[in-house]
């Protein structure tokens, strides 16, 4: 069964979506994100890592006729493909995919490799969508996206995490939380597990 084809539907794509079982965010994930998307209508959303998702969110916002999404990706590969993919389906106006490759972040005396962001013309951002880097990569992987955006977040962002279901990601949450006092975390039990933050400045 294709689970992507409620999602479909509900955006009114044309065209079957273009999923990957091993690589796509689940279907219950980007429904969340893409309700929250056409609820709230953010201006500016940015992205750690493309893909489906990054279809997805600038179809919600081609709906909203209101909105951007800023995608950071690293393998210049999975750039061109999403690029490709958000061309096809004539979405090109409500997203950009940014060559963002990884390099070292000093953050509390430690080093981690996250998105170069030397590229991304944001400096306000409403929805953040977290699904990279990989946790292949090193411990608590995509820990460095709040230290590094923390001050670029709108105060009304909303922050979603997939994969939060992993014990990387549960100890990312809490390292979160302790470091950043004004975040309020709800946890969400989808296929994977989705932790939405939300910023209270």
């Amino acid at each position: 069964m294709n689970n992507y084809e409620p999602l479909r539907k509900k955006l009114n794509f044309a065209e079957d979506l273009p999923f990957t079982p091993d690589w796509s965010a689940a279907a219950d994930f980007l429904t969340l994100i893409a309700d929250h998307c056409l609820e709230k209508k953010p201006a500016t959303i940015v992205e750690c890592s493309s893909g489906l998702s990054t279809l997805i969110l600038a179809r919600c916002c081609q709906l909203n006729e209101h909105g951007k999404v800023y995608s950071l990706e690293n393998g210049s590969e999975y750039a061109e493909k999403t690029r490709q993919q958000i061309n096809d389906f004539d979405l090109k106006k409500y997203a950009t995919v940014i060559d963002a490759p990884l390099e070292k972040k000093e953050i509390e005396d430690s080093d981690y490799l996250w998105y170069s962001i030397k590229s991304m013309p944001v400096n306000s951002i409403d929805m953040l969508v977290i699904d990279g880097p990989p946790g292949f990569i090193q411990p608590n992987s995509r820990y460095p996206a709040l230290p590094v955006l923390n001050d670029r977040l709108s105060n009304n962002c909303k922050i979603f995490m997939d994969d939060a279901s992993r014990d990387d990601e549960k100890n990312i949450i809490q390292l979160w939380l302790d470091r950043f006092p004004q975040l309020k975390h709800e946890y969400i039990d989808t296929e994977r597990g989705c932790s939405i933050l939300s910023i209270n400045k």
